[in-house]
């Protein structure tokens, strides 16, 4: 029997033992006194405290946690009741030791954190593994309070302020517990005290607590004690507590024996399930303590029965509470919605009542504001509401529209077949066959001058000036009125349709509400004069009132509504479907009349494209060009070239004598000097003829090169002016430059007065035609330019007579390229700002030529007063890839970019790169520089200017997303406004007078060794 088996030996030691119950060593641990501070309080007699020697090892499982939990997996599958897992208590976000009390759902878990002792429902993601290292006994143990237990029948209140009480008294202080008794699930039985407070009788005294009776079978106490997965979740939300199983409420009685002062109890067991089961069917039904007493099974389960209804009522009782509680929450807002009601009731009633007084009045006082309002709008042109302006504009086109020209049609099919006639002979090369197209020509011509006198004296009684100017004016108040017009608009008529249709609709609905609100104003008008006479006490025979016209308020009323529905459709923005058919409609508008404008520009161009046919073939009908004023310059020429040869042989027989007069040889020096000038000046003529003939061979005369092929004037052309056939390098004074010359031929001479360079190539049958066809481009693209185009300019192509050799002229700048003028005096940060910026203009006038430079480099940019930067030619005799594959280096840093490292062809990116080489170069002076793998310099090394920087990092890292012209007007380059940067006329005059002095010196200082081995002008 369970009685025998628990009490077998008890009477010799005259102590009691129960199932579950610890028993206490005397000796050892009763009355044992413990250091601890509350951390949880769960009711008013059971909380939980930490040692206050297990500090240190709480800092410890924190740090721990912080650093393993993190980087630990998630738990799934089935939790261990028994096992510790970390975790996130949502607080504060750190991590705690905890186990699992209760599974809710499939993702949520009931945890009690097992150093502090409080509960948390927490996701399965915010729970983790844990290694075994952290898995020991709990820091915080659960206490309850000796002797006391909570009062039956206790109010909801009453226990949230029993627990609230206890926590002011333990929560964070530390108390002294005397230890009573353990329960099996670590519940430990104490007197607590803090200071001199027995914090037990204090709760007692609250009455939030009460003393222990002894109940049939077990100690009230135990009777007493909540569930504690009720009470966990009631620490997690506070609602209406769920208390613990209950005994029945019996007279403690003492047992009979000698119990030495402790009491000993029975507690619930943690299962394996994670959850606490109740009290051992034979301890719940032990009548009372008396060792000889029995108990049947039927006893056992009635008190079962019990229990479980006693559960059953307590959920009930809840559920009932919550209920309550809502439904008292429901019927107070109910109250205060009805008592706001009420107070917006009497609100409107007092605002209706203060109203009425003054209703009249009020309502006459803002239909007047309004009859005001309307006024001024009808004052006002409403018309783009109804697109009256559209209708005007489609007029106006309609009226005086210029479609189309009789002799315009018959001009244009007669200059077609001239401009096939002319075509003909531009690639005819037979000159027999070339006179047969030329009289085919010839006649054309003759049909077109007489279509274009036509067409002149028809368009000259045309007033297109005027016309041009009205649909100008037409356009710039139509999109100052609609803005930006809808592109893609087709079907014209329909939509022209569609505005008529829509325009008529709004016009009749206007004029119907606003003859409306005229009947109803005079309605109105003549009820007030009607009025008059009724109030009006001196007449002898005044108006009743049943003689007044209608009734005021219908009158007013129906004013009120005509007025507003006027307003509305004046005021009131137009809706989505008219906004389309206006839109619509102006853009129709607009494409008519730029289509006119555009009939208007052409008729303007083929008019003065007939004014200069006309004038031209006034003097040439019939006849061609004359070419002697051409033919005279070159005899000149010849005649000149013949003295200045003689001349030259005079001088030298002269100083080659012995016995040489000095002022003689000075007065053929002057001669000399006048004659190569003279030579020149006719050179220069001769190139204005050759430009004069080649105009008029690009317009009206194709045939010009075929019928005078002795002139040369085809390979004028395809020189684009650069080439000469009248010069000739015996007819120069030059001086050799040796320290120039280790690529080609370079000689130094003076024209005008201006130091040039002659560069030499040496060309065969071949690589003649190249180099005169790559020159011609260069020289294209900088007369586009003109001043502007920050290209060092070409100025005569000339092929020597005795040698195959090919002479470029160009000014010569002594000392003025970059590394010479880094070597002797660096440029300021501002001078190079200026001088790169020069430089980018001359890149953006290759690359919009489709030229790739290829051979940028220190020795071919130019710093001229150190502020001009300009790009030097190149090596026409090379091809781009042959000019990039020259490796050039500045200051340790190579000029090659990347990509042609790897074998691509030249680009106008591979000429940026070489341009923000230099500019890194300049702008670093003689800093060190650091590169990557690939050779690319690193720019965050150096301290520049942001902006500086910016454009050097785009030019280098991401130059394949730049152009030069995004270079031009970068941040760096653009000038504040207002300021300038003037040349001081002191300055010129210095660097003039600095010219004529270095044309004069007979030999140039010598450049360092890296100037030596490339060029000053390449």
């Amino acid at each position: 029997m369970w009685g025998q088996r628990l009490f077998a030996g008890t009477a010799v030691a005259q102590s009691v033992s129960f199932p579950g119950l610890v028993q206490m060593d005397e000796d050892t641990h009763y009355n044992k006194v413990e250091d601890v501070v509350g951390s949880h309080v769960e009711d008013a007699v059971t909380f939980w405290a930490q040692n206050v020697s297990k500090n240190k090892d709480i800092m410890k499982i924190g740090c721990s946690l912080s650093e393993v939990c993190p980087l630990a997996n998630s738990v799934f599958g089935n939790l261990d009741p028994k096992k510790i897992y970390g975790g996130l208590f949502s607080e504060d976000k750190c991590w705690y030791r905890c186990k699992v009390l209760k599974t809710i759902s499939d993702d949520k878990c009931l945890v009690r954190y097992i150093d502090y002792g409080n509960t948390e429902i927490l996701n399965r993601s915010d729970i983790v593994e844990i290694p075994p290292e952290l898995q020991f006994s709990s820091i915080a143990k659960k206490y309850r309070l000796w002797g006391l237990q909570i009062p039956s029948g206790q109010e909801v209140t009453q226990f949230d302020q029993g627990r609230t009480f206890l926590g002011s008294l333990i929560f964070e202080k530390e108390i002294k517990m005397r230890i009573k008794a353990t329960y099996q699930d670590g519940t430990v039985i104490a007197q607590a005290e803090y200071g001199t407070v027995d914090i037990g009788e204090e709760v007692a005294k609250k009455g939030f607590a009460e003393k222990c009776r002894l109940t049939s079978g077990i100690d009230a106490c135990e009777a007493k004690k909540p569930d504690p997965n009720q009470l966990a979740l009631r620490s997690l939300k506070n609602p209406i507590p769920l208390w613990g199983r209950r005994s029945n409420q019996s007279t403690f009685s003492r047992p009979k024996g000698h119990f030495n002062g402790r009491l000993t109890l029975d507690v619930k067991y943690e299962t394996s399930a994670g959850n606490h089961v109740t009290f051992p069917k034979e301890s719940l039904a032990a009548g009372d303590f008396n060792l000889g007493s029995n108990v049947s099974l039927a006893k056992i389960k009635q008190d079962q029965k019990l229990i479980e209804e006693n559960e059953k009522l307590k959920t009930e009782k809840e559920v009932l509470l919550e209920n309550y509680k809502a439904l008292e929450l429901k019927v107070e807002q109910t109250a205060q919605e009805l008592q706001q009601e009420k107070t917006a009731t009497m609100d409107l009633t007092k605002h209706l009542e203060s109203t009425l007084k003054t209703c009249v009045g009020t309502r006459l006082k803002n239909l007047a504001a309004k009859v005001e309002l309307l006024k001024e709008i009808r004052h006002i042109n409403i018309s783009i509401r109804f697109g009256n302006d559209l209708s005007d504009a489609m007029q106006v086109l309609d009226e005086g529209s210029f479609t189309t020209l009789a002799s315009l049609n018959e001009l244009e099919k007669i200059w077609a077949e001239y401009n096939v006639a002319q075509e003909k002979i531009q690639t005819c090369l037979n000159e027999n066959e070339g006179n047969i197209l030329i009289a085919e020509r010839n006649e054309v011509q003759q049909k077109l001058f007489v279509a274009v006198d036509v067409f002149i004296l028809e368009v000259d009684d045309l007033p297109l000036d005027k016309r041009l100017k009205t649909l100008q004016d037409l356009a710039t108040s139509l999109e100052s009125v609609y803005g930006k017009a809808k592109e893609g608009t087709n079907n014209s008529e329909e939509t022209l349709r569609k505005f008529y249709d829509w325009q008529c609709t709004k016009r009749e609905e206007f004029a119907s509400i606003r003859s409306e609100t005229e009947a109803s104003l005079q309605h109105l008008v003549a009820w007030f004069q009607s009025s008059q006479k009724v109030f009006d006490l001196s007449l002898d025979e005044p108006l009743t009132s049943e003689d007044l016209i209608g009734n005021i308020d219908e009158i007013l009323e129906k004013t009120e509504s005509c007025v507003c529905k006027e307003l509305e459709l004046s005021l009131i923005e137009q809706g989505v479907i008219d906004k389309e058919i206006i839109l619509s409609t102006y853009s129709q508008v607009l494409q008519k009349i730029h289509s006119e404008e555009k009939f208007i520009a052409t008729l303007l161009s083929k008019y003065k494209d007939s004014v200069e046919f006309k004038k031209q073939m006034i003097d040439c009908l019939n006849k061609n060009p004359n070419v002697d004023y051409l033919l005279s310059i070159k005899k000149t020429l010849k005649g000149l070239k013949a003295q200045l040869r003689w001349k030259l042989v005079e001088k030298s027989n002269l100083e080659e004598s012995d016995d040489h007069d000095g002022t003689e040889i000075e007065k053929i020096k002057q001669e000399i000097t006048q004659l190569r000038n003279s030579v020149f000046q006719e050179i220069y003529h001769e190139r204005e003829e050759y430009e004069k003939l080649n105009s008029l061979t690009q317009k009206w005369f194709p045939e010009l090169p075929l019928l005078y092929p002795e002139i040369g004037l085809l390979k004028y052309m395809n020189s684009g002016g650069l080439l000469t056939m009248s010069l000739e390098r015996d007819l120069l004074d030059t001086e050799p430059m040796k320290e120039l010359s280790s690529k080609r031929p370079l000689v130094c001479s003076e024209v005008n007065g201006q130091p040039v360079l002659l560069k030499g190539y040496s060309v065969d049958v071949d690589t003649e035609g190249r180099v005169i066809q790559r020159a011609a481009s260069y020289h294209r693209a900088c007369g586009y330019a003109k001043e502007e185009s920050g290209l060092l300019p070409l100025i005569f192509l000339f092929l020597c007579k005795s040698d195959p050799v090919a002479y470029l002229m160009v000014p010569y700048y002594p000392k003025a390229n970059l590394s010479a003028v880094q070597a002797s005096m660096p440029l300021t940060s501002e001078e190079a700002l200026k001088v790169m910026k020069g430089v980018a203009r001359g890149l953006h006038t290759l690359h919009s030529a489709n030229i790739i430079h290829g051979s940028l480099h220190q020795n071919n940019v130019f710093a001229l007063n150190r502020e001009q930067g300009i790009v030097g030619d190149y090596d026409f005799t090379k091809s781009e890839s042959q000019r990039a594959s020259v490796n050039a280096m500045v200051g340790g840093l190579s000029l090659l970019s990347p990509e042609l490292k790897t074998g691509k062809p030249p680009s106008a990116s591979s000429d940026l790169y070489a341009y923000g080489c230099l500019f890194l170069w300049l702008s670093v002076q003689n800093q060190e520089f650091e590169t990557n793998e690939d050779g690319i310099p690193k720019v965050d090394q150096f301290h520049l200017d942001d902006n500086v920087k910016s454009l050097l990092c785009s030019l280098i890292y991401f130059r394949s997303s730049m152009t030069a012209e995004q270079v031009l007007n970068a941040e760096c380059f653009l000038l504040p406004k207002g300021k300038s940067v003037p040349i001081p006329e002191k300055e010129i005059e210095c660097t003039q007078h600095s010219r004529e002095d270095e044309s004069k010196m007979e030999s140039l200082d010598r450049y360092s060794e890296k100037t030596r081995n490339g060029e000053a002008n390449p």
